[in-house]
């Protein structure tokens, strides 16, 4: 090579190395640096993500007799990826946690009512995906980074999971004056953290042996999902008090349970034992006049999670699709506790 070439290849070799520095110095700031390490692990997490929704629940379509035209896994994907991309350039503007909070409600509000319309059960299969894309991203990032990373992920697991954009549409809809119901969610929702970390606590110590699909109930993991499964619950009574109605829950709550728990390894018992304590635990935090206004509400949930509806000894009902004839009981049963209150 001669001495000409050689200079060629120097200029070459600057230039490219220049490019790279040019490339590095954007992301040199740290907020973006862990953006960029989000998105570049999403289609990896995703599509891992995908196999194990589809290795837990592809079953449950024959099972529950899903129409399978209703999932359609690319689309799942891609709104789980917007989603992630989205919180990726609010923590990189350094946009809050709770103003992200109030700017993805609505987007994640569509989103949930667009899955939840056809059947509610379709909601199952983009909040798995959203749940497992989400390690994923977690995994990919350092202990640190998933300290700032996770309270944007917290928020967009809220809105998918809960109906809080139906909640919000309902205490819209009670006018400017605070109604009793009204009155009763406002002291709900403070607290909903509190008491799901309380019953969590409570029930990992009575089933400390316990295993679900994803490990004991103390595991960090197990935990983070419990405990939002209680805030979900309670949200979702929540609703059904400012609607004056328990339809939300046998629309979306309890289909998405039925499918879900057997799927998850989530005994019945469990979930009576959460419903026991909840009843306990609102007491003690509401007022008597809120606890009395929610209560016929929770008697209801807790009639579909019944024994009656669940046996013990036939554990068919774990994974049979037509369990939910049997909620007309819960119809009945708080039909008649309202007209005791209304007495």
């Amino acid at each position: 090579m001669g001495t000409t070439d050689r200079s060629l290849a120097a200029l070459w070799a600057q230039k490219y190395v220049k490019e790279l520095r040019d490339q590095a110095s954007p992301i040199a700031d740290p907020n973006a640096q862990l953006a960029q390490k989000v998105k570049g692990s999403l289609r990896f997490a995703s599509s891992q993500a995908w196999a194990k929704t589809e290795q837990l629940l592809a079953a449950e379509i024959t099972r529950h007799r899903l129409d399978p035209d209703l999932i359609d896994p690319w689309q799942i994907a891609d709104d789980s990826q917007q989603l992630f991309e989205k919180a990726a350039e609010s923590y990189q503007e350094q946009l809050p946690p709770e103003r992200f909070s109030a700017e993805i409600a609505t987007p994640c509000g569509q989103l949930r009512a667009r899955y939840t319309r056809p059947d509610p059960r379709v909601l199952g299969f983009m909040s798995m995906q959203f749940h497992y894309t989400g390690q994923g991203v977690l995994q990919a990032l350092s202990a640190q980074e998933r300290s700032l990373f996770y309270p944007y992920l917290k928020v967009m697991d809220d809105h998918l999971y809960m109906p809080l954009q139906r909640s919000y549409e309902a205490a819209a809809h009670a006018g400017q004056t605070i109604s009793p119901p009204l009155a009763a969610v406002q002291e709900l929702l403070p607290v909903i953290t509190q008491v799901a970390e309380s019953i969590c606590g409570e029930v990992a110590q009575r089933f400390s042996d316990y295993r679900s699909e994803s490990g004991l109930l103390t595991d960090v993991e197990v935990r983070i999902s419990s405990i939002r499964d209680v805030e979900m619950f309670q949200v979702y009574l929540g609703l059904c008090t400012l609607e004056g109605s328990v339809a939300a829950v046998q629309q979306e709550l309890f289909p998405l349970c039925v499918m879900l728990y057997p799927a998850l390894k989530v005994s019945w018992n469990l979930v009576r034992q959460m419903l026991e304590l909840l009843d306990e635990s609102l007491h003690f935090h509401l007022t008597p006049p809120s606890y009395d206004l929610v209560l016929p509400y929770l008697r209801a949930i807790q009639d579909m999670f019944s024994l009656e509806v669940f046996p013990e000894d036939d554990p068919i009902w774990s994974h049979h699709p037509d369990v939910v004839r049997f909620m007309g009981a819960a119809r009945d049963l708080l039909q008649e506790l309202l007209n005791q209150q209304a007495s």
